[in-house]
């Protein structure tokens, strides 16, 4: 068997990539099916964080623009995430795969509060770690929740899962089809073209310290283990070995 090239990885998902088809809600397939993707990384002796969105739920800023307060519509987007971090924890724990959701609001009855020292410590006895409730601050998206959170447990890469998107391209290849994808990207350079792969926040963090982000497709099956054994899958965002970036078509897309 091949050796991992990571061996802490946190994987950021949207709350939409639970949904399915359907539009709205958890699509219990669908979380089976993520469930068997993480299971895939944590089969090859790898420590596994998620950090799961809410939209599929509540959508905060959505319903600030609407009149809503827009810290009370956070908090309520914040709850979302943990709803969808208990669905995938019955998944990965039905598939035998031992499992923690901490949150960064406090609910004891559901989950543990988040706390650094005790999540990489699961991490090391080779649980799962689900971390809810965004950064539990308003006015902050799950993007940066994930970027803060992988720095924290000293996660080596942060795995951005899109859904139907196979990485970052030069426009919107839903809209356009002769949009171009990146095979490698610098974090200057999506900052300053404004490219859809994180919030802003979570992209400054990512590369003051150094994080490098891998933008894969999670309806692909099987593509987490193949980018944890080193495999170059959809856009990788880093710092860049030379301070450069390549361009969109520089190197055949995978």
């Amino acid at each position: 068997m091949s050796e991992p090239k990571y061996r802490r990885i946190l994987v950021k998902m949207s709350g939409e990539a639970l949904m399915g088809r359907s539009g709205y809600g958890i699509d219990s397939e669908v979380v089976q099916y993520i469930a068997g993707q993480i299971e895939s990384a944590r089969r090859r002796g790898v420590e596994v964080a998620v950090v799961i969105g809410g939209g599929n739920i509540w959508r905060g800023v959505g319903s600030s623009a609407q009149g809503m307060d827009r810290a009370q519509a956070d908090y309520m987007g914040m709850l979302a995430t943990v709803i969808n971090a208990l669905a995938l924890q019955d998944a990965l724990e039905k598939r035998g795969i031992f499992t923690r959701v901490q949150t960064a609001i406090r609910m004891e009855a559901v989950a543990e509060p988040y706390i650094r020292r005790r999540a990489i410590r699961h991490l090391e006895k080779g649980r799962v770690v689900i971390l809810a409730g965004g950064t539990g601050n308003p006015y902050f998206t799950t993007d940066t929740a994930a970027a803060l959170r992988a720095l924290e447990i000293e996660a080596e890469v942060i795995l951005m899962a899109k859904n139907g998107v196979d990485g970052v391209y030069d426009d919107d290849p839903r809209r356009n089809p002769n949009a171009r994808r990146f095979d490698r990207l610098t974090f200057l350079e999506a900052l300053s073209r404004r490219l859809q792969v994180m919030d802003s926040t979570a992209l400054s963090l990512c590369m003051e310290n150094n994080l490098p982000i891998v933008v894969f497709d999670v309806e692909i099956p099987g593509l987490v283990e193949r980018i944890i054994l080193g495999e170059r899958i959809g856009t990788l965002v880093d710092n860049g070995e030379d301070g450069s970036s390549l361009r969109p078509g520089d190197r055949p897309a995978d």
